[in-house]
């Protein structure tokens, strides 16, 4: 697919720099030095300025008193530009006002650090479609790793604790040696099409009117291919013949990646799994456009910023070559 990288948080042009990992007086040197970028990163909300329709990164000083509550430092990489980010887990910090118990969906309050009145912390998914590619890319893989630590502080091989290393990108666990490397789960998400429809679905936890394309965890074993043929048969009771890759996505929601796929239906009978689908319809091209177009009150576009939004619309915009 020739359009694939154009996917949200694809395709920033941030250089891992894993050639620096292991040197930490490079590192250090350069965590101090003029083109350093230092971004906060709060329980996975990342640190933004500007106005709500074009956000961007707000990385602060070395020096900044928000950078002292950091329980991890993760070297990110090297922008284009040539400057050098780090992603600072400020979790410890806990602000003055009193926090509403957020949406099940989406956490839309935002955070404000005393001294830092010009940003605030926002959650990645009510921002990620107004950002740019490079800023998008930062900000996924800031969040995703330092969720990573957050939940892997132990090893999974004898239970110790572990520590950081490699510039947050491994730990290690001093009693038995074991290394553990930062998890990424392999998602199928399908564009399953059956003439000029394709079959849309919803959770039971959904917003009213919200519909997406199928989606579920791979499994071992398994290829992208089979994963995508059992899901849909196993959700919606649909059989899918061909399928073939189409994009990608990291989805650090916490830390997934997303495979679009495109298959099609060999049979248009839907049969629900009550567990995993409230409702699954077939939507016409034409259907799906007046969706697009917000004139079909039962049934909400897909949410801009996720893959199941640009899959669509390269469909009916007929760009899935």
């Amino acid at each position: 697919m020739r359009h694939a990288e154009e996917v949200t948080f694809g395709g920033g042009g941030l250089n891992r720099r894993g050639d620096l990992r292991a040197d930490a007086a490079a590192l250090d040197a350069l965590a101090r030095g003029p083109m350093a970028r230092h971004l906060p990163i709060w329980r996975g909300k990342v640190l933004m300025q500007g106005p709500e329709d074009a956000p961007t990164l707000a990385p602060q000083p070395l020096s900044s008193p928000a950078l002292e509550h950091a329980l991890m430092n993760v070297f990110l990489g090297e922008a284009p530009d040539g400057a050098f980010w780090f992603a600072h887990d400020i979790t410890p910090w806990q602000p003055n006002e009193i926090l509403e118990a957020p949406d099940s969906f989406l956490d839309r309050s935002e955070q404000i650090y005393p001294g830092l009145e010009e940003a605030r912390f926002i959650e990645l998914r009510a921002a990620m479609a107004q950002m740019t590619p490079l800023d998008a890319e930062i900000a996924a893989s800031a969040r995703a790793i330092t969720g990573w630590h957050a939940t892997h502080g132990f090893c999974a091989k004898c239970g110790a604790a572990s520590v950081a290393a490699q510039a947050g990108w491994e730990r290690h666990c001093a009693a038995c040696g074991a290394h553990h490397f930062p998890r990424t789960d392999p998602v199928v998400i399908m564009l399953i099409t059956h003439g000029n429809s394709v079959l849309m679905g919803r959770s039971p936890i959904w917003p009213e009117g919200m519909f997406s394309l199928l989606a579920g965890f791979m499994e071992p074993g398994e290829t992208i291919e089979a994963a995508v043929r059992r899901e849909v048969f196993e959700e919606s009771g649909v059989p899918v013949g061909p399928v073939r890759y189409l994009a990608s996505q990291p989805w650090p929601f916490p830390a997934s990646l997303m495979i679009g796929c495109h298959g099609e239906a060999t049979a248009t009978d839907i049969t629900l799994d009550p567990k995993e689908l409230e409702d699954a319809r077939w939507v016409s091209r034409e259907e799906m456009l007046d969706v697009f177009a917000g004139n079909n009150p039962a049934m909400k576009p897909a949410r801009r910023g996720a893959i199941a939004q640009f899959l669509l619309s390269n469909w009916l915009a007929d760009r899935l070559d």
